[in-house]
């Protein structure tokens, strides 16, 4: 366990950095149950989307905790709690934002993921992940 004096946040560079690479490994997970449900298992796309988004959080939670924001000096509890709070309002722009971008922006599902995850990651997970989850 980290004190205090010893320990020290990551410049706000390297733990973006590192949050995006954390984000591309988890997203590896999230996509890859996404296209497996949804094209091997026919399961609705939407529904896909949640569930590839549960797995994928799980994955970032444990990289940015040790690696991205060096934060495994904090209780693990009220991070996990506080983490669960976030990916909650990310499930639900992410589910909601790919819905909306393919059923009214008439835009395959595969690309709608790709743009509503890359905006609900740098505008809503980054800031809150540095500012709330792992402070």
């Amino acid at each position: 366990m980290f004190s205090s004096a010893s320990y020290e946040r990551s410049p706000l560079v390297t733990s973006f950095g590192r949050a995006q690479l954390s984000s591309l490994l988890a997203t590896l997970a999230d996509y890859g149950t996404l296209f497996l449900c949804t094209e091997v298992f026919h399961v609705w796309y939407v529904i896909s989307t949640a569930v590839g988004a549960l797995l994928g959080a799980v994955v970032n939670f444990m990289i940015n905790r040790h690696w991205s924001f060096r934060a495994s000096h904090g209780r693990i509890s009220h991070q996990a709690f506080r983490y669960t709070v976030v990916s909650g309002g990310s499930l639900i722009l992410n589910t909601g934002g790919v819905y909306l971008v393919t059923e009214f922006g008439r835009i395959h599902y595969a690309i709608s993921v790709v743009i509503v995850s890359i905006l609900v990651g740098i505008f809503f997970n980054y800031p809150l992940h540095r500012h709330y989850v792992y402070r």
